[in-house]
């Protein structure tokens, strides 16, 4: 049976890609769809993390036998893709139609479509082997998230770093204010040498710290994942050999012996939401981070960070058959494709802008920038279909994050771009969401801000003792 009744085309299609199918509007239509049959059966889904935190999620779908199962296992696979990098997990629960969980387990396997998913969230994040068992829905564990209280600390003299796949950048920060801030262009991800990361990023502390009478922490975010201070796996460090990443996954914690201060790296996209939450003095803020790919973090609605992954980046937000490829997963449809300088890499052709595969990624995007600036039709249509691509995004987000604002950052949101981001977010929410756009806060800071605002905040990380 066609899937066409679930793919939805958007009332907003992005100018420059009509192909583009939302999740948003294809869960709803399956939702709908289900509702209306009134012959649903449940699906629960459990994510099991390491720390012993629990995550649960629960939907309908049809039942095995009905003619829309095929829908049922689409609709099923993308939910628990987005699930598994949003909460992250190394053993998932399956309980509902046995068809659908043995479907949704083989998927993980070795040999599965999502092989990639459960050798990198097993091997390279949780450090163990990763497991999808079929279950019986009171085998599936209690729910029990684990949240904490992040950053906020403004006292002393303080670094925050920010390491991006195009730029680094650094702030020497004295009681909360940023007394020196620097922006480096490099380029991390070919490098096979850890002592390159090393150097680099010791530089750019030692620059700040000159311009503070002395240093007491240093607070830094990056893309990737994280787990105490330690590197588990980040694009940034893609070129290194499995045999010496040891040497990165320990590589902060050792800059901050030889400083000798306390050191705390986070992901970025947690610290784009901190940023938003310190400005904002509010709560339940998603803040997402536009720059060489895409990345997301999440303060709750009590101010806290749970142990989630909110790695956006590999998470779907369309549904089309032919969605644009993720080089790095080999999935289709994933966020890093439509909101970061990849998107604007893959839709520059389209646009009538030739862009030079040599040099930095940032010279290479500075480049489509100069011509948005001067006007050049093309570019603004790729800024156009990324603020498209934003509003849908945000749509389907808000079914799995409790929302008041959505900061967003990133070198892809400087200049006129960041106005069309928005412009084009908010009148998809606003069209086809209007519950949503009520309700939540879609912002851009200031021009500054958007640029460095992630390594001030990144500041303000560590606890001094």
């Amino acid at each position: 049976m066609s899937l066409d009744w679930m793919l939805q085309k958007p009332k907003y299609a992005p100018p420059l890609d009509p192909g583009f199918r939302p999740a948003a509007l294809a869960n709803r239509a399956y939702a709908q769809a289900v509702a209306d049959a009134g012959q649903g059966v449940p699906l629960l889904i459990g994510l099991e993390r390491p720390s012993g935190s629990v995550s649960r999620f629960e939907t309908r779908v049809f039942a095995e036998g009905d003619a829309r199962f095929d829908a049922s296992k689409r609709f099923a696979e993308r939910l628990l893709k987005f699930l598994l990098w949003q909460l992250g997990a190394q053993k998932i629960y399956l309980a509902g139609p046995r068809a659908l969980c043995e479907y949704l387990a083989a998927c993980y396997t070795p040999s599965g479509s999502r092989a990639f998913d459960a050798e990198f969230l097993g091997e390279n994040v949780y450090l163990s082997r990763f497991e999808a068992v079929c279950c019986a829905p009171e085998d599936v564990p209690e729910e029990k998230e684990v949240a904490r209280p992040l950053g906020r600390h403004l006292e002393g003299c303080r670094i925050g770093f920010d390491l991006g796949a195009s730029d680094r950048k650094a702030s020497a920060v004295v009681d909360g204010k940023a007394v020196f801030t620097e922006e480096v262009v490099w380029e991390p991800v070919g490098q096979r040498d850890p002592n390159y990361h090393y150097e680099e990023i010791k530089a750019s502390i030692a620059t700040a710290a000159a311009h503070m009478p002395r240093l007491d922490a240093i607070g830094g975010s990056a893309a990737g994942i994280y787990v105490d201070d330690q590197a588990r796996v980040a694009s940034l460090f893609r070129g290194i050999p499995k045999d010496r990443f040891d040497e990165i996954r320990n590589l902060f914690l050792r800059i901050g012996k030889e400083m000798g201060v306390p050191i705390t790296v986070v992901n970025d996209g947690e610290v784009t939401a901190l940023a938003g939450s310190m400005s904002l003095e509010d709560n339940g803020v998603l803040g997402i981070a536009l720059g060489s790919s895409l990345a997301g973090g999440y303060v709750d609605l009590q101010g806290n960070i749970a142990d989630w992954l909110n790695e956006l980046a590999f998470c779907p937000i369309d549904y089309a058959e032919g969605a644009s490829v993720e080089e790095w997963s080999g999935d289709r449809g994933v966020g890093a494709r439509y909101l970061s300088q990849q998107c604007v890499f893959r839709l520059a052709p389209k646009a009538g802008i030739e862009v030079p595969e040599d040099g930095t990624n940032a010279a290479r995007l500075k480049l489509v920038q100069e011509k948005l600036e001067a006007g050049h039709e093309g570019a603004i249509k790729i800024w156009q279909s990324m603020g498209n691509y934003l509003g849908y995004a945000l749509a389907h987000f808000s079914n799995f994050y409790s929302i008041n604002h959505v900061l967003i950052l990133g070198r892809c949101t400087s200049g006129s771009g960041g106005g069309l981001l928005l412009e084009g977010a908010n009148q998809v929410l606003a069209g086809e969401f209007p519950e949503i756009k009520d309700r939540i806060n879609l912002q851009l800071p200031d021009e500054k801000s958007r640029r460095v605002g992630q390594s001030v905040a990144a500041a303000s990380l560590p606890v001094l003792k």
